[in-house]
């Protein structure tokens, strides 16, 4: 039986092969040409939370985010899957009182925030679980902004048949190059529908959304500033000192990625209209930033690409915070 992945890190301990995560990764550009690819371009999966740029494209081109007066912090936001930090925290709890509504019109689930420090201040303030911690909720609040403005209801905005869904749908499958409402789906961790396609596809779109490479100028001029949000804001995207900060600011901003949940990312290149896509087979989180460095190296756009895959999640430690091993990226060459 062949298997769609290849062998793509590992995990040593003490020098001792431990783990071996395997994978599927494709380079493609803007014009749909596949550049490179390692496993079966052809694999199925949920990129998950790395359709948040596309999904935020009719909030900008239909003008909703102006008329709210979103910034491009917003924007970043609305593309994030976001640590609950204090600033994005600001941020959701600002947006919704601009949108004059409460937490309750999230779909998203409560939740808490992602490090065990946050947390803390949460119980110690006398604070519970709460929708606006929840990862998603910038990219819920956009959806909501879209609703009001398009004069759609708010409530049900998570319903495929909703108008801004499709507004989404719609935009998503000029850059796929098909009709994304074809593509089969499932439901996100959020409560939104996820898509599932193969990674080729999501390399071609992802190249396009690199190049901008629509038919309209309102939406070629919404994608550019999605993009400029994203390089002005990295860490909107995560949290401070994240592997997507890292990542953008290492190559300078020449490099836009978005990290999906089960070991997916989706890497932007304006500048070369390349897209490229990642996806870890186990579904492990630890080691696909290190494998997307990796090939960033392969291609040009990362200096000293071994040495950054190794700060961004090179090594393992103990307990008591002593390196103990390391993932590493092995790409077939």
């Amino acid at each position: 039986m062949t298997t769609p992945f290849v062998p793509m890190a590992e995990i040593r301990r003490g020098g001792i092969l431990e783990s071996v995560h395997q994978g599927c990764a494709v380079v493609a550009d803007a014009e749909g040409r596949v550049l490179l690819a390692w496993g079966d371009p052809s694999f199925v999966t949920f990129p998950r939370s790395s359709l948040k740029p596309f999904q935020a494209i009719p909030l900008v081109e239909s003008g909703a985010a102006d008329a709210a007066g979103l910034t491009e912090e917003h924007l970043a936001l609305a593309c994030a899957s976001h640590s609950a930090e204090d600033f994005q925290v600001a941020l959701v709890r600002g947006w919704l009182e601009r949108l004059g509504l409460t937490e309750s019109a999230l779909v998203c689930g409560p939740d808490m925030p992602r490090s065990q420090a946050d947390q803390a201040a949460v119980w110690r303030a006398g604070g519970d679980r709460s929708r606006v911690f929840h990862n998603c909720s910038g990219k819920h609040c956009g959806f909501l902004t879209l609703s009001k403005h398009i004069g759609a209801p708010v409530a049900g905005y998570n319903d495929p048949a909703h108008p801004a869904q499709k507004l989404y749908l719609e935009a998503f499958s000029e850059l796929l190059g098909l009709d994304a409402a074809a593509l089969p789906s499932g439901i996100d961790g959020c409560g939104l529908p996820a898509l599932a396609l193969p990674m080729e596809a999501m390399a071609k779109a992802a190249a396009r959304w690199a190049a901008a490479k629509v038919a309209t100028d309102s939406r070629r001029t919404a994608i550019r500033r999605l993009q400029s949000a994203i390089r002005a804001y990295p860490d909107h995207l995560s949290g401070r000192g994240s592997s997507t900060g890292q990542v953008v600011r290492a190559t300078q901003g020449r490099v836009l990625l978005k990290g999906g949940a089960e070991g997916y990312v989706v890497g932007f290149v304006p500048d070369r209209g390349l897209g490229i896509a990642v996806k870890l087979a186990d579904g492990a989180s630890r080691a696909k930033m290190g494998v997307f460095a990796t090939i960033l190296g392969r291609l040009g756009l990362l200096d000293a690409a071994e040495a950054v895959a190794a700060r961004i999640e090179g090594e393992i430690r103990d307990s008591n915070g002593n390196a103990v091993g390391e993932v590493r990226a092995t790409l077939p060459t």
